[in-house]
């Protein structure tokens, strides 16, 4: 079996040009880098304004586990099926951070026959998105620190800076340093530290901005720290805003690539979900609505975190409203939640996936009956499965109301897909009844107590004394009635990774609640969640190589 980088190697891609074609995106909108890459001119959606939207299909998961479930891959492979079946289909996906590519993930651009290429280029620079995103937030960092350096007018508390720099790398020892050392040339000393790129909040920012104009308003917003007497200081305080928009101005432009079936796919923008709202940008969504009668993007992580943001915050702020969503989860998976050991998870067994199923089954009915979305799920195909259970799994969704599509998509592509658009095109033409899980008029406390009983089940939130007053401090600054984003850990409902499956009756802690101003959401920091990666003990890194051809393996 070929590895997912030769099959993507193998691949005769179209010209960019024909991809933009059967998408309708006339030439003029194009910038070309490369033959097989091509960044969108937003004046394309001033010149379609009147153009019908299509309809936008949300792709989530279980909680994760080491066994994988596959989002995108089931994401192009989907894409790939309807296109096969005569529909007008696009894609919507994130590009990937050099971060995980290096670190734990090796690759994020799908896996087997369901993947968008060029592969390597979109798990590496790409387009230097995220470069530019980086370049900014440090352009910032520099401005605040020469600020004090040269008399701060300003009165910036120097204890309560909060704008970090950031990199685009897992680098722990990055999290917690000092600097300003080697006397009073050298700036002012002091703690700072290092986020990766992807938590900026210039990334939310150019995520769910809807235009220059918009995103240089909301750099401008950005908090970076606080005076001696609470007043915040803003990027807009420090003049930085026009520069940073300068240096992200082609970074808000969406890419557009290409599926290993042809099929068209806009790539920009993530930010992880378990720190932010872990969605593609704004921009590529309403691009791809423009030019597909059907839109399939994804969202980060599981349900509980992606899919929530992306409903709560990306679908609030931008006015969406997704026809259906699919729930993508493997067999292997559920067993795993159901407590089956990581070398038994091929082995049939009955028990461990029926005391598994319960997330999967939380999962959905917080889809119908919390979002009141039509939902169906998607079992990614392994080999092991076998049919007592997947038909266990289609029975316990059918029970409630949900059907279950098997996805072939890694071995088969498009094909492998069919089955699953069939009814996801059913669905898009059945009625919903959208609606978010709070009202952002509701307190900071009654918001984050919303999200922990309805959608994690779990009994109440617990506000640590810093962060009740720093709720108190946001709501009188005016940050009160922004929507909240949780960083909480991907592994499970609740704060506690090693509670799997589909825990009640818990409590979850909020230790630091911070305002993100320009993104226009408030972060609300639970457990050890960290907004800087570490390495593994075996990094990714160690396998990928390139040779003298400039051929890279190790990719995946």
């Amino acid at each position: 079996m070929k590895t997912d980088i030769e099959i993507a190697q193998s691949c005769r891609m179209k010209h960019i040009r024909d991809v933009a074609e059967l998408a309708g995106v006339d030439e003029d909108y194009l910038e070309y880098y490369g033959k097989y890459k091509a960044k969108i001119d937003l004046k394309l959606l001033s010149d379609r304004a009147g153009a019908p939207d299509g309809k936008l299909v949300l792709v989530t998961a279980i909680n994760p586990t080491p066994a994988g479930e596959g989002k995108t891959t089931t994401t192009v492979g989907l894409a790939d099926g309807m296109r096969r079946l005569g529909k007008n289909t696009v894609v919507a996906l994130r590009e990937p951070s050099l971060g995980p590519v290096f670190g734990v993930k090796g690759g994020a651009a799908g896996g087997g026959y369901a993947q968008v290429v060029p592969m390597e280029d979109i798990n590496l620079h790409f387009t230097g998105d995220f470069h530019a995103i980086g370049a900014a937030n440090n352009l910032l960092a520099a401005m605040l620190d020469n600020h004090i350096q040269q008399g701060n007018e300003l009165a910036v508390d120097v204890r309560r800076i909060t704008w970090k720099r950031c990199v685009d790398m897992n680098d722990r020892q990055l999290r917690s340093i000092v600097c300003g050392l080697g006397g009073k040339a050298n700036g002012m000393p002091r703690e700072d530290g290092f986020d990766i790129t992807v938590a900026s909040e210039i990334m939310a920012v150019l995520c769910l901005a809807d235009g220059l104009t918009d995103l240089k308003a909301r750099l401008g917003r950005m908090v970076v720290g606080y005076t001696s007497t609470g007043a915040p200081v803003t990027a807009h305080d420090l003049k930085a805003e026009g520069a940073m928009a300068a240096l992200l101005k082609d970074a808000l432009k969406p890419n557009l690539v290409q599926t290993l079936e042809g099929t068209p796919a806009f790539i920009h923008g993530g930010p992880f979900a378990n720190i932010a709202h872990g969605c593609n940008s704004v921009m590529a969504t309403r691009v791809a609505l423009k030019m597909g009668d059907y839109v399939i993007t994804e969202a980060g992580f599981g349900a509980d975190l992606g899919a929530e943001k992306f409903l709560d915050i990306k679908c609030r702020l931008a006015g969406l409203t997704p026809s259906a969503v699919v729930m993508v989860a493997t067999v292997r998976a559920l067993k795993h939640h159901g407590g089956c050991p990581k070398g038994a998870l091929g082995t049939e067994d009955l028990a461990a996936l029926e005391r598994g199923l319960p997330n999967l089954l939380r999962h959905v009915e917080n889809i119908t009956a919390v979002y009141g979305l039509p939902c169906v799920v998607a079992i990614n195909a392994f080999p092991t499965d076998t049919k007592a259970e997947l038909d266990l799994v289609e029975r316990k969704c059918n029970e409630l109301g949900v059907n279950v599509a098997l996805s072939e998509v890694w071995a088969k592509g498009g094909e492998g897909g069919k089955a699953l658009a069939e009814e996801v095109i059913r669905l898009c033409e059945q009625p919903s009844h959208f609606q978010f899980v709070y009202d952002t008029q509701a307190s900071i406390q009654e918001k984050l107590d919303t999200i922990v009983k309805k959608v994690y089940h779990g009994e109440r939130v617990v506000l640590t004394a810093n962060a009740k007053k720093q709720a108190q401090q946001l709501t009188d600054l005016g940050f009160g009635d922004l929507p909240i984003c949780m960083a909480k850990t991907q592994y499970s409902f609740s704060d506690d990774q090693t509670l799997l499956g589909a825990p009640s009756g818990f409590e979850v802690t909020v230790r630091n609640l911070k305002v993100s101003a320009g993104a226009g959401f408030i972060v609300a920091l639970t457990g050890d969640i960290m907004t800087m990666p570490g390495l593994p003990k075996v990094p990714s890194a160690e396998k990928i190589d390139v040779d003298e051809n400039g051929r890279i393996t190790g990719l995946f």
